[in-house]
């Protein structure tokens, strides 16, 4: 899957990963391979990328939007309120 982790003013992360779990306003939500597309509004918590070689980027989410369309993934996060580094 292509992945790309973006605030409004900076990449934190962009390549090829095998998983991405977030906290989606209805749940922690896990995205693999072939999943169905899918538009969700994320909560406050952690998310995590773990990329194709298998090494973990974890970043904190204020709030924002994951979107997942044909292994295209992208995490959009509005980073800044209170907890932002928390």
């Amino acid at each position: 899957m292509n992945v790309r982790v973006v605030t409004t003013d900076e990449v934190l992360w962009v390549g090829k990963a095998r998983s991405v779990v977030v906290p989606s306003a209805d749940g922690d939500l896990g995205i693999l391979p072939g999943r169905q597309p899918i538009l969700a509004v994320l909560r406050q918590g952690k998310g995590r990328v773990t990329a194709e070689d298998g090494q973990v980027f974890t970043f904190p989410i204020v709030a924002g939007f994951v979107s997942c369309d044909n292994d295209e993934i992208e995490v959009v996060l509005d980073n800044t309120g209170e907890g932002y580094g928390d």
